[in-house]
């Protein structure tokens, strides 16, 4: 017999991905706090808690790229966000895309603070050192150019990410629910209609 698929495959397939609430207690990093983590509302599936652990999740994914499951579900709690989402989310930058989403960044970076990266002089190097910028190339004196750019790219991306993964998930969370309300409805009337011809 042939094993029934569940209607909520998408949710059954990231139970099986998550690390488990008792996972979570007993790293020893997270020991310290790690009462909070066994409180259920921040293990379910609802309307608000999605679209805030998948916001969570990209915003740490691209604010630091080393150490970011740790951040999202830090900040997963204050939040009551979803915290097995919020750390799944992380996982867009790893090993495997960070170059990637470092070359985005860099030139995302560069377009945004208007740089010419191939220039050593001129206009460019004017932007740079002109009293707009001065305060976050001051944060990172001793950084060249180019890191310069790609940690403000990811900053951005970390923020407009954020903001468009709680939007995203929260259109999708609506619809993936209505889909569900529809058929459950169809399903009940169809038994009403059997019922009745009985």
């Amino acid at each position: 017999m042939s094993k029934r698929r569940s209607k909520t495959a998408l949710a059954d397939w990231l139970r099986l991905r998550m690390p488990t609430r008792e996972q979570m207690a007993r790293n020893k990093y997270l020991q310290p706090i790690a009462h909070r983590f066994l409180t259920p509302e921040l293990w379910r599936f609802t309307r608000r808690s999605v679209p805030r652990g998948v916001a969570l999740g990209v915003f740490a994914s691209f604010i630091i790229p080393v150490g970011q499951i740790f951040l999202a579900a830090f900040m997963a709690l204050p939040a009551r966000a979803n915290v097995p989402l919020s750390t799944l989310v992380t996982f867009i930058t790893n090993p495997f895309t960070f170059p990637f989403w470092a070359v985005v960044a860099n030139k995302l970076g560069a377009f945004l603070l208007k740089v010419d990266l191939a220039a050593t002089g001129g206009a460019a190097q004017e932007e740079i050192t002109s009293g707009r910028w001065a305060w976050f190339i001051q944060l990172f004196a001793d950084v060249g150019v180019t890191v310069l750019v790609t940690i403000f790219g990811f900053i951005v991306l970390a923020l407009v990410g954020a903001a468009l993964g709680y939007l995203v998930s929260s259109v999708v969370w609506r619809f993936v629910v209505a889909h569900r309300r529809k058929r459950r409805l169809r399903a009940m009337v169809r038994r009403t209609a059997e019922e009745l011809r009985e």
